[in-house]
C-alpha cells in the first residue's frame, strides 16, 4: 500500500499543475464587443459565466460596509465572502496574468460598478483598492490629461460622487453618464452613457419600431459616438422571444455598444448567429 501511495502522490500533483485554473480563459471563446451582463453577480459563477459566453461588459451592485465594498441587488442578499475584490477584481487579474481575458484577442473589457448607497464613501474605499499593488497594471488610468488603457475599465454608475471624480487629476476609474445630459461630455472623464429605455422610447419590440422613435435612437448614438462616448440602455425587453429579438436586431443596426441582458447564452447566440 506504501509503494502505491509513494506512486500516486506524484501522479496527482502532476495532474493538480497541469489542471487549468479556475479562473483561466475558455478556449476558442469569441469575445462580444455588444455584450454586457446585467446584475452579472447574480449567475452561479460571477464574471466567468459571462466571460465563458464572450461577454466584454460586466455590471456589480454594490453596497459600502464598513471597509468592504459587497455585491448585492438588495441588502438582504449580501454577504461577507461576496465583495467585489474576491467575485471580480482578483478573478479579473488572474486571469489577465493567465494569458489575458481572451487569449490572442485585443479586448476592451469594462466593470461597471453600480453604488446602490454611500456613492462617494464606496468610491473612496474603491479607490484605495484600486491603487494597490497587487492590482498594478490592471485598470485604465487617468493621469493629468493622458489616458493608458489597462485590460480592465472601470466605470461608475448609480450613486457615483461626480464632482469628487471630476476632481482627481489621477484616477482608475471613470463616469456614466445619462443620454440626456451627458452626451459630448469629455470622454476621458464620462466614457459611457445610459438610460433606462422605457423612459426613452415606448417602443418594446412589438410591430416595427415608430420612425421618429427610430430616428432619436439614431441621433444618440451618432452625437454620442461623435463625442467618442458609449451607449447603453437597460429595461430593455429580456424575455426569449419576438419583441426581444425586435429590439435587440435595433440595438445591433444602430450600433449600441453595449446591449444589456441577464440571458448570457441568448445574447451569444443572437451576436454570433
Amino acid at each position: 500500500m506504501r509503494s502505491l501511495t509513494r506512486f500516486l502522490l506524484p501522479a496527482v500533483a502532476a495532474l493538480t499543475l497541469l489542471a487549468p485554473s479556475a479562473h483561466a480563459a475558455p478556449a476558442e471563446v469569441e469575445p462580444l464587443p455588444q455584450a454586457h451582463a446585467h446584475n452579472d453577480y447574480l449567475h452561479e459563477r460571477p464574471l466567468l459565466d459571462a466571460l465563458d459566453h464572450g461577454f466584454t461588459s460586466v455590471e456589480a451592485d454594490i453596497y459600502p460596509l464598513g471597509d468592504q465594498l459587497l455585491v448585492g441587488h438588495d441588502p438582504f442578499q449580501l454577504r461577507p465572502d461576496r465583495t467585489i475584490e474576491s467575485l471580480y477584481l482578483d478573478p479579473l487579474r488572474e486571469r489577465v496574468n493567465s494569458g489575458g481575458l481572451y487569449p490572442g484577442q485585443d479586448v476592451d473589457f469594462q466593470l461597471l460598478v453600480d453604488f446602490k448607497t454611500f456613492g462617494e464613501d464606496g468610491y473612496k474605499r474603491l479607490d484605495e483598492i484600486m491603487r494597490e499593488d497587487e492590482y498594478a497594471g490592471l485598470f485604465t488610468h487617468y493621469d493629468n490629461g493622458t489616458v493608458t488603457k489597462g485590460p480592465v475599465t472601470v466605470v461608475i454608475s448609480g450613486e457615483k460622487p461626480t464632482e469628487y471624480v471630476e476632481g482627481q487629476t489621477d484616477r482608475y476609474a471613470f463616469l456614466d453618464g445619462g443620454t440626456g445630459g451627458s452626451i459630448g461630455a469629455d470622454p476621458e472623464l464620462v466614457p459611457l452613457v445610459s438610460d433606462d429605455w422605457t423612459e426613452v422610447f415606448t417602443w418594446n419590440g412589438s410591430g416595427d419600431m415608430p420612425a421618429e422613435e427610430r430616428e432619436k435612437l439614431e441621433q444618440i448614438v451618432g452625437d454620442a459616438h461623435a463625442a467618442g462616448q458609449r451607449v447603453r440602455f437597460w429595461a430593455t425587453p429580456d424575455s426569449e422571444g419576438a419583441e426581444r429579438e425586435a429590439v435587440w436586431n435595433v440595438l445591433r443596426e444602430v450600433g449600441v455598444d453595449h446591449i444589456n441582458t441577464d440571458d448570457l447564452a441568448g445574447l451569444q447566440s443572437f451576436l454570433t448567429s
